[in-house]
C-alpha cells in the first residue's frame, strides 16, 4: 500500500513531464540565454525578429500538420511556399494586379495545388512522399520558369501590401495571423467531428472505413488545407521580404517538419496536435536564437535542425508506441 502510495506522484510527475515537457524546455531556454545574454536576448527588437519570422515557420508547420494526423507526407510545402511568394510579387510587379486580387489568385492557386496533391495520394493511390515530391519538383521549376531564375525587385509595392506584416501596439501582426490560424485549427482538430476523423485516419485508415469515415475525401481536404495555408504562408513571406526570389522556400521544409514532429512529443504525446506545433516552433527558435548571440556560425542552423529533426521522429515514435502501449493496458 506504501509502495502504491508513493508511486503515484512519480506516475502523476512522469506524466506532467511527458505531456508538457517542451513547455518545461521552452521556459529553460529563456531563464538560460537570459542570464547569458540580458541585454539582448529578450529585447523588443529580438523577440519581434524572431515572431515576425518564425510566423512563416508555423504556418508552414500547420501546413504539414494536417496531412500529417491523416498518416501522410506533405513534401511540397516548401515549394509551393516559394511559388506563392513569387507569384504574389510578380503579379503586382510585372502585370500590375492590385494586392488583393493578386492574394486571391495566389490561395486559389494554393488550394488547387493542394487538391492537386490530394487526388494523387487519395484517389491514386500514390504514396504521398513521392508525389509531393514530385509536385514539389514542378512547382519549383514553375518558379524558375516565372522568374527566369532571377530576383523580382518589389521597389513599387504599395504600403497598404507591406503594411501587412508590419506591428499592431508592438506586436508583430504575423503573430496576431498565427494566433488566429492556431486557434481555428485547434477549434477543427480538437473540437470538432472532422478533426477526430482525421486521427482516426492517421491512426487506423482501415478501421475508419470500416467506421464510415471516407478516407479519400478526408485525405483530399486535409492536402486541400495544407495548399491553403502554403498560400497564405507566401502572401505573408511577399510581404515580409518585398522582394520574389525563386530559391526562397525549400529551406522552410526542414523547419517546419521538426516543430510538427517535435510538437508530436509534448501536450497531446504521439500525435501532431496544434499546441504542441506552437511550441516546438517558439523553443526551436528561441534557442537558435540564443546560440546565434553566443557566437555560432551561420551553418550551425543545418546542424541544429536536421538534429532537431532526428531527435523529434525518434521521440515521436517513441511517444505513440506508449500512447498505444497505454490503450492496450486500459482496454485489458
Amino acid at each position: 500500500m506504501a509502495q502504491a502510495t508513493q508511486s503515484r506522484p512519480l506516475k502523476v510527475l512522469s506524466e506532467f513531464v511527458s505531456n508538457y515537457g517542451l513547455l518545461i524546455v521552452f521556459v529553460l531556454v529563456i531563464v538560460v540565454f537570459s542570464a547569458l545574454r540580458p541585454n539582448t536576448f529578450l529585447s523588443s527588437g529580438n523577440i519581434g525578429n524572431l515572431l515576425t519570422s518564425q510566423s512563416i515557420t508555423a504556418l508552414l508547420a500547420f501546413a504539414v500538420m494536417l496531412p500529417l494526423a491523416t498518416g501522410r507526407f506533405d513534401m511540397s510545402v516548401g515549394y509551393h511556399i516559394g511559388l506563392a511568394h513569387v507569384l504574389m510579387i510578380g503579379l503586382q510587379v510585372n502585370a500590375n494586379i492590385p494586392w488583393p486580387v493578386a492574394a486571391g489568385i495566389v490561395l486559389a492557386t494554393g488550394v488547387v495545388i493542394g487538391l492537386v496533391n490530394g487526388i494523387l495520394v487519395a484517389r491514386f493511390k500514390i504514396d504521398a512522399f513521392i508525389a509531393t515530391m514530385g509536385v514539389g519538383s514542378l512547382l519549383y521549376g514553375v518558379s524558375n520558369w516565372y522568374t527566369d531564375g532571377q530576383q523580382i525587385p518589389g521597389f513599387s509595392l504599395p504600403d497598404s501590401f507591406t503594411g501587412l506584416t508590419g506591428s499592431f501596439h508592438g506586436i508583430p501582426i504575423t503573430a496576431l495571423y498565427v494566433t488566429v490560424v492556431a486557434v481555428l485549427l485547434w477549434v477543427l482538430l480538437e473540437r470538432m467531428p472532422v478533426g477526430r476523423s482525421l486521427y482516426v485516419i492517421g491512426s487506423n485508415a482501415r478501421a475508419a472505413e470500416l467506421s464510415g469515415i471516407s478516407v479519400p475525401n478526408y485525405v483530399m481536404g486535409a492536402f486541400v488545407g495544407s495548399g491553403f495555408l502554403c498560400a497564405l504562408a507566401g502572401v505573408l513571406l511577399a510581404s515580409i521580404l518585398r522582394a520574389a526570389t525563386p530559391s526562397v522556400g525549400p529551406e522552410y521544409l526542414l523547419p517546419a517538419f521538426a516543430s510538427v514532429l517535435l510538437g508530436a512529443t509534448s501536450i497531446k504525446p504521439g500525435r501532431v496536435n496544434v499546441v504542441g506545433t506552437v511550441l516546438a516552433v517558439l523553443v526551436l527558435a528561441f534557442s537558435f536564437s540564443g546560440v546565434q548571440q553566443l557566437g555560432a556560425a551561420f551553418y550551425v542552423e543545418y546542424f541544429f535542425n536536421g538534429g532537431i529533426l532526428i531527435l523529434a521522429v525518434s521521440l515521436s515514435v517513441y511517444a505513440a508506441i506508449r500512447r498505444r502501449k497505454a490503450a492496450v493496458a486500459a482496454a485489458s
